[in-house]
């Protein structure tokens, strides 16, 4: 008896289309053309929060910059593939910032005594002497 090998277009979408460059003068890394994209975008982040927090721009400020987005262009490259694309990752980072979470502080509210009773104190009840236990 003979197995039936059955193949599968699972290679079709393990390629990656990356551009290495022209021919000779490839680049020295291997890149999907997503990550461009998602490089750019980081990029223009990350230089908007450096300038926010106070940051000038100087070289300094862009190497750092440069290598933050590298950072997080591969971090973000790791998660991104056919079966989770970009927009779907965008999608669930959105979710999980924006979902329901459980309340961790008490609702505080006005402080009564309405239900304190005020008067004279009772005294103590008396025990009585003897044997304890159930007669």
């Amino acid at each position: 008896m003979t197995g039936v090998l059955v193949r599968t277009d699972d290679e079709v979408y393990r390629v990656d289309s990356v551009w290495l460059g022209p021919p000779r003068a490839t680049f020295p890394w291997r890149a999907r053309y997503v990550s461009y994209g998602v490089g750019l975008i980081v990029m223009i982040l990350v230089m908007f929060v450096q300038r926010r927090i106070g940051i000038g721009l100087d070289f300094f400020s862009v190497a750092w910059a440069l290598v933050l987005t590298v950072v997080l262009t591969r971090f973000l490259g790791q998660r991104i593939d056919y079966e989770r694309p970009l927009g779907q990752v965008l999608a669930l980072f959105r979710h999980e910032i924006s979902g329901p979470r459980a309340r961790t502080a008490t609702a505080g509210g006005a402080v009564r005594s309405g239900h304190v009773r005020l008067g004279p104190v009772a005294p103590p009840a008396r025990r009585r002497r003897g044997r304890r236990g159930p007669r």
